[in-house]
């Protein structure tokens, strides 16, 4: 199996070993690994995010790690763009670009495109927000198809999340959200790629999750959670959300102790990792499915 010519595209739930799976393929196809976590391109959120230490990195060279502040914005857009780039120049030095992470919505922008939808003022975002609360879910999505027809069958009348966003790009753009989807197109060819997602089975990934928690609160996660406060990031930067955040600061507060957000933060880990294998499920039907027992197997046949 010669994959040398492809663009390795390596996902799974978090804490499966994504990572040294991909510098196991890297050292033997010649590659350099491309991070594909939303979190990991944080400077500040080494720990938290489990980003790879450099001394992990095993002469691989590695990208996109650990470069962004998180002060700043930084959106799917402005990763697609740096990865479009990387990429290339990791092709130009004839090396094979292997891309890892646990963001679904990385991996969508890369190999279908990115919705160039216009930007919706905050206003009309926030008055439709109101307009959903007020109404309910049930009601809102009907009040969702009067408006646009074509949301029917693609939007679960219990999206919420997905519904408001129907209703305020047709609203704004008087164009249905699923209309702008069909202009979107990668820059790469569907054939470019080659792609694998680690499925781990749920029980043993628990194990490695609550692991992962206690070497974290170990490691360091505290104090970088200590510093990131310091920062007075505003509240409604999403950064805020990178589980681990919350429940550290409710220590530093006294207001839980450190069992209890162990257990919080293993929890919210879980949760993420099903919502990762959902995802998966409905996202990634053409990538292949490995088990970690099947892993040095399919390494040999590289």
């Amino acid at each position: 199996m010669d994959l040398s010519s492809k663009i390795i595209l390596i996902s799974g739930p978090t804490a499966s070993g994504k990572s040294s799976f991909a510098i196991k393929i890297a050292k033997k196809i010649n590659g350099e690994i491309i991070n594909a976590d939303s979190i990991q391109v944080y400077k500040q959120f080494k720990i938290l995010s489990a980003r790879p230490d450099p001394k992990q990195y095993q002469k691989i060279r590695h990208h996109l790690y650990g470069f962004h502040d998180v002060t700043k914005n930084f959106s799917t857009g402005d990763w697609l763009k740096l990865v479009n780039k990387t990429i290339k120049e990791v092709q130009k030095r004839k090396k094979t670009p292997i891309l890892v992470g646990g963001t679904g919505l990385y991996f969508k922008a890369l190999t279908h495109g990115l919705v160039k939808i216009p930007n919706i003022s905050l206003k009309l975002r926030n008055q439709i927000r109101d307009l959903q609360k007020k109404l309910g879910q049930k009601k809102f999505y009907e009040k969702l198809l009067k408006l646009d027809p074509s949301s029917r069958g693609k939007i679960n009348p219990t999206d919420t999340q997905r519904s408001i966003r129907a209703y305020e790009v047709k609203k704004f753009t008087k164009k249905p959200l699923y209309e702008w989807f069909k202009n979107t197109k990668s820059n790469f060819l569907e054939a470019d790629f080659f792609k694998v997602y680690i499925d781990y089975p749920r029980q043993e990934l628990i194990e490695r999750i609550n692991l992962r928690t206690r070497k974290m609160i170990e490691n360091g996660a505290i104090k970088e959670v200590k510093n990131f406060v310091k920062l007075k990031v505003r509240k409604d930067k999403s950064v805020n959300k990178a589980i681990g955040v919350m429940e550290i600061k409710d220590f530093l507060n006294k207001e839980k102790d450190l069992d209890q957000i162990k257990e919080k933060i293993a929890i919210k880990t879980r949760q993420y990792a099903k919502r990762q294998s959902t995802w998966a499920r409905g996202n990634m039907t053409s990538w292949i499915k490995l088990k970690p027992q099947d892993i040095n197997k399919f390494l040999k046949k590289i």
